[in-house]
């Protein structure tokens, strides 16, 4: 276990106490303590490689000897390891597992915040008799024989720094993170490593000549401001330890802040009517989750990515609040129309609905709408959702779908990818 010595316990304890545990290659160890046979072998948890899903999820330590990574393609990977094992992911099993290990984070405090299935912050400020060190290694220890599983915890005074801690050493590590060696250890690691500096940021950071967080921390803040907007004050406070958000209880419901689904289609889309065939999909399942939530949206956004890997986001928010198919399916057919020109063919598009209200708020009629004609496409929607859940995704298609199965035949509502909820 690699463990980084607590440095003045006086300073520290006058400090918040924050744990973020990360379950070491998490779907794939969960895989493997199910399957004895795969134990001495390189595995990997990986998408559909037939349909163009075919990356990998997860990783076991054995496959990241040889230079596996999460987010490559299957093919790259057997490059790497040509006697990689690949899995289909099982997030049931997933998703026991992740309430297994809360039960025990909540021995230990009430303020559990999941950061996807296989991570957790946890405010631990208040359990007498243990420090946070103290209380990590016990964790550690717990999850390891009661579950079969490792975990790497980071210690530190916020969110952030405990969420870099869980990082920086893997598997089955503990590390601390104070006030005093927070700049030896994460001012000294690349730019890449703090939260929310993604690809794409740190293109723009190494053309400003930052490269690590401490360059971060110590550029004043108006010059990333104007070059990197309201993310530039996200960053530079994260870098500087300024990080006060709480730890969520764990019996708080997480406001939605979005419901969106995406694919990657089994060809590229070559035409408008390609693009119009995916979009019903992604509209159907987007419109029925939506439902099924309670609400109503205004906003709707679209993400386009071409066959070169070029992409972009738009939203259009509409003048009134809707949990409609057609509605929300005419909004995003038009946002695209006007945003992409299809100068290459397209690789995978998303759609996604914000700003929401609940749909038993009163509904003000309006001389502009055809209140009967609403009333009716409410009533169908319904009807189509019952008809669905009882007898499959496919028992009622528009007829747009049935001239190309290959691109119409997923279930985006019931196969849609587990992402880890968002910080912010």
């Amino acid at each position: 276990m690699n463990i980084l010595n607590a440095v003045d316990q006086n300073k520290y304890k006058k400090d918040r106490v924050i744990l973020h545990s990360d379950c070491n290659g998490f779907y794939a160890s969960v895989e493997c303590l199910h399957n004895p046979k795969l134990r001495n072998k390189p595995v990997a948890v990986s998408g559909d490689a037939e349909n163009r899903h075919g990356i990998i999820l997860a990783k076991n330590e054995i496959a990241k000897k040889y230079g596996v990574k999460t987010g490559e393609a299957i093919w790259q990977a057997k490059q790497k390891c040509p006697e990689l094992e690949t899995l289909s992911p099982h997030f049931d099993l997933y998703k026991r597992f992740s309430k297994m290990a809360r039960r025990i984070y909540s021995d230990y405090t009430d303020r559990i915040e999941s950061f996807g299935l296989d991570e957790a912050w946890l405010d631990v400020t208040h359990n007498i008799g243990k420090n946070g060190y103290e209380t990590a290694i016990e964790i550690n220890r717990r999850i390891k024989e009661e579950l079969g599983i490792t975990v790497s915890i980071g210690v530190s005074f916020n969110k952030i720094f405990a969420k870099f801690g869980s990082d920086y050493k893997k598997p089955d590590a503990i590390t601390l993170i104070t006030r005093d060696n927070y700049k030896d250890i994460v001012w000294n690691s690349p730019a890449e490593d703090l939260l929310y500096v993604g690809r794409a940021t740190k293109k723009k950071l190494n053309k400003l000549g930052i490269y690590t967080i401490g360059d971060i921390a110590n550029t004043p803040l108006g010059f990333l401001r104007k070059h990197l907007g309201k993310w530039g004050d996200l960053i530079y406070g994260f870098a500087n330890g300024y990080d006060s958000s709480p730890v969520a209880h764990m019996n708080e419901n997480s406001d939605v802040k979005s419901i969106g689904n995406s694919t990657t289609t089994p060809r590229d889309m070559k035409t408008f009517e390609d693009v119009k065939i995916v979009m019903y999909v992604l509209c159907d399942s987007v419109c029925r989750r939506m439902r099924e939530q309670g609400f109503m949206s205004r906003t709707v956004g679209i993400s386009v990515r071409d066959n070169e890997l070029s992409s972009f986001t738009r939203q259009y928010t509409m003048d009134e609040y809707t949990n409609l198919t057609k509605d929300i399916t005419t909004a995003a057919i038009n946002l695209f129309k006007k945003s992409c020109k299809m100068q290459r063919p397209l690789r995978s598009i998303g759609v996604s609905v914000t700003d929401f209200v609940h749909d038993n708020i009163p509904h003000q009629m309006s001389i502009l709408n055809n209140e009967e004609r609403l009333m009716q496409n409410r009533e169908l929607d319904k009807t189509i959702d019952r008809l669905k859940k009882r007898f499959g995704n496919y028992i009622v298609r528009p007829a747009v779908l049935i001239g190309d199965n290959g691109l119409s035949a997923f279930n985006p509502k019931d196969d849609h990818t587990v992402h880890p909820i968002s910080y912010l």
